[in-house]
């Protein structure tokens, strides 16, 4: 595990799940989207939970409590307990506890998961700007939550009351669709009072070190769909990654990916840790994995050869991440692209 600069996808000889001890996994976009299973989640994550390899389930939404979470985890068919579940939520109350005395009142613009967190940290939720808060917290509130809750917060930290935000994920993956985030709602009091807040959630510090109080991970392998989050933070951790392409991130999006984005590996989805990772190999300047080779020159990405898809998509990033500085952003990846059906 590094922080090295990484210019290809990583091969391992070894399934995933016998490699890494603890998977921190995300959820939106990785386990579920809208409530509703992702294919191959529930199996995968069974075969690997009967292989040995500890689940915890890392999310930055701060709505629901880790005994919510768990509860609609198991009716999923994944068996879980509320301490497999670390939220931003519980990331930020423990922030805001290390800034203010024991027993203060915080002002909560979010939903349960906020309240629960900021109780365990021995704080007093409060409703109004009125109410003499020592903190502001911010945190997703769901479609339902309340104008006011806004001007609520706006009011407090326009007098100087520190401010909190469980994360800024600026959307959220629903079973409709991409939706405002977080991230969205904290720029509304942002706008309105020119403040910045504290952050906790990934791909911030606060939230590595939370989770791996409470996992105790040795050899975690961070498993997302967000190269912004979940990615980021793998790397800011100084920890491995699997990105899973069932939630945000496309392939067009991958190979822009600056360093500190760029996953260990690569796959479709959660079957990808009951599995190896195949090797990309350089040879003679372009770059090769399983029948595909990619390499990259006047301006565009060029892909030969056939086989499956993702094995393309590894030795594509391989190209574009080893192009000099931000050629690789601007590289013309379409054609390439849309012969793997990406």
């Amino acid at each position: 595990m590094s922080r090295s600069v990484r210019t290809r996808p990583e091969g391992s000889g070894q399934a995933l799940s016998e490699a890494y001890d603890t998977a921190l996994l995300d959820l939106d976009g990785v386990v579920y989207a809208g409530g509703e299973a992702i294919d191959h989640a529930v199996p995968s994550l069974a075969a690997a939970r009967d292989g040995g390899m500890r689940l915890a389930y890392v999310t930055n939404n701060a709505l629901r409590t880790p005994d919510a979470v768990a509860a609609h985890l198991t009716e999923l068919g994944i068996p879980a307990e509320a301490g497999d579940v670390i939220t931003s939520a519980q990331a930020v109350a423990r922030l805001i506890a290390d800034q203010v005395p024991q027993g203060s009142r915080v002002l909560v613009v979010g939903g349960e998961g906020l309240r629960v967190a900021l109780r365990e940290r021995g704080l007093v939720p409060v409703e109004s700007a009125d109410d003499d808060p020592a903190a502001v917290v911010q945190g997703y509130g769901g479609p339902e939550l309340p104008w006011g809750r806004f001007a609520e917060a706006s009011y407090a930290v326009a007098r100087g009351v520190p401010w909190f935000a469980s994360n800024t994920d600026l959307t959220i993956p629903s079973g409709r669709g991409i939706a405002p985030g977080n991230g969205a709602a904290v720029e509304v009091v942002r706008i309105a009072t020119g403040a910045e807040p504290q952050v906790a959630g990934k791909p911030l510090p606060p939230m590595h070190r939370e989770t791996i109080l409470r996992t105790g991970a040795e050899r975690p392998l961070v498993v997302g769909d967000r190269l912004d989050t979940d990615i980021e933070g793998a790397f800011n951790g100084g920890v491995d990654s699997l990105l899973v392409l069932t939630g945000v991130t496309d392939g067009a999006q991958m190979l822009a990916a600056p360093p500190h984005h760029r996953p260990t590996y690569v796959d479709a989805d959660l079957r990808g840790l009951l599995t190896g990772q195949p090797e990309v190999v350089e040879e003679g300047g372009a770059f090769r994995c399983g029948g595909w080779t990619a390499g990259a020159g006047a301006g565009r990405l060029e892909l030969d050869g056939d086989g499956a898809p993702l094995d393309g998509l590894r030795a594509l990033c391989a190209a574009a991440w080893t192009a000099a500085g931000e050629e690789a952003c601007g590289l013309d990846a379409e054609k390439a692209l849309a012969r793997l059906g990406l």
